[in-house]
């Protein structure tokens, strides 16, 4: 085994964060420790999680036409040899900066187990809990200088990104829509009130640590109180605050909570965030499926578009990897309640940023609806490309707390993605 390098070994041994009750609120501080970003690094992964399971069919590679399609068409985009689906209209005019793989293979087709598998990078293993991608973009590039949680969920679903073996510090940190007041991050006391209140705790650990200091610092308790201090008091917190902006920004994401939750996700990076998740939810569609994905086509085309154009217009996009998609695909063949079932033999993802090339393809799906596919891709091998993009080796290994090796991804780098 490689030994534990600095960072790591912040991390595994005192990066822990917990929560907290203040004011009568429960709330979770989320702070990464060890290395950090240098001045002007704004390197990020801004996951846009479809879930529920998108239908390619109807989103990133249609087949209008064929009977698989069952009515959908396709429309054309910037980049004339590729189409998408009817209704992304605003996401085929940035199609110079969007990549699509649409031929993703996987052995997962059990919701959970497919979420693990999309965000980790790894499959369900019972010996060992793997982190997701943000959690590693955020252990490896430190967050240096950001006083609010470097990695974000918005809308988070059942199953949020987890730090797994890097620790709990780089657990998501959970958030509902934007457009909201972001709760339990305000005293409910006046200032003088909540120091006094805040000085009677340092009496109260003081004594409780006197005699059992080794103990006591195991709790973390101290720097986590501290944590939750600096980001009650930060400036950064106006990120998450999307009312700032004007309401034709506001527009041109959409007027909806997802759309919210992508505005954010630009804001938080523009302020050193390593991480947002933003979710998506319905896609699960086994009864009606085009009238469903219809409606969330609608909700995503304008926003994902927007993100795109934004960060390419505040000159973060060349640092930002976009990522776009669910834990599997939908069966080519509609059902009995015309709906599309679980299909892990041939599904889509999307991509834009970070210095990947924008307007490709990899891979094809059987037009007539088979399992065999193009140029077969793994989800490992998305987050190997991710990993590169951003400067992070994906073979690195790190060692967990029960002493095995565990490389960041497993995968292989889509060499026609990479800059």
């Amino acid at each position: 085994m490689e030994p534990l390098s600095r960072r790591r070994w912040l991390t595994l041994s005192g990066a822990g964060a917990g929560a907290m009750v203040f004011g009568g609120g429960l709330w979770q501080v989320a702070r990464a420790l060890g290395g950090g970003a240098a001045d002007g690094d704004r390197r990020a992964v801004i996951l846009l999680w479809l879930d529920g399971g998108p239908s390619q069919l109807e989103t990133f590679d249609p087949h209008p036409g064929r009977p698989i399609a069952a009515g959908t068409e396709a429309i054309a985009t910037a980049v004339p040899e590729i189409r998408l689906a009817a209704g992304f209209q605003r996401l085929a005019e940035q199609m110079a900066d969007v990549s699509l793989v649409r031929s993703l293979v996987s052995k997962e087709g059990d919701h959970e187990r497919a979420t693990y598998y999309v965000k980790n990078g790894h499959r369900l293993d019972p010996t060992v809990v793997h982190p997701s991608v943000g959690a590693i973009v955020c252990d490896q590039l430190g967050a240096d200088g950001v006083e609010i949680p470097p990695h974000v969920s918005i809308l988070p679903g059942r199953w949020p990104a987890r730090g797994g073996f890097l620790g709990a510090s780089l657990d998501a940190f959970k958030v509902e829509d934007p457009g909201g007041r972001l709760p339990d991050v305000e005293p409910h006391v006046s200032v003088d009130r909540s120091e006094r209140r805040f000085s009677d705790l340092e009496v109260v650990e003081h004594q409780f640590a006197e005699g059992r200091e080794h103990q006591y610092a195991q709790t973390r308790h101290r720097q986590t109180v501290e944590g939750a201090r600096t980001m009650m008091g930060s400036a950064q917190l106006r990120a998450f605050d999307v009312g700032e902006e004007p309401s034709a920004v506001l527009e041109r994401y959409g007027d909806t909570e997802f759309g919210r939750g992508c505005l954010a996700a630009r804001r938080l990076v523009e302020v050193g965030v390593r991480c947002v998740e933003v979710s998506l939810r319905g896609w699960d569609t086994h009864v009606d499926n085009h009238t469903n994905t219809r409606e969330l086509v609608r909700t995503l085309d304008p926003a994902f578009a927007a993100l795109v154009a934004d960060l390419r217009e505040r000159e973060l996009l060349s640092q930002t990897v976009v990522m776009c998609g669910g834990e599997f695909g939908r069966t080519p063949r509609l059902n009995r309640l015309d709906g599309r079932d679980h299909w892990p033999h041939g599904f889509s993802f999307a991509l834009a940023g970070g210095g990947l090339r924008g307007g490709q393809v990899v891979g094809e799906t059987d037009p007539e609806g088979g399992r065999e596919v193009k140029d077969p891709r793994t989800i490992a091998d998305v987050h190997a490309t991710v990993l590169r993009a951003l400067g992070i080796d994906p073979e690195l290994e790190l060692v967990t707390p029960a002493a095995r090796p565990v490389k960041l991804s497993d995968g292989v780098a889509i060499r026609q993605l990479l800059g």
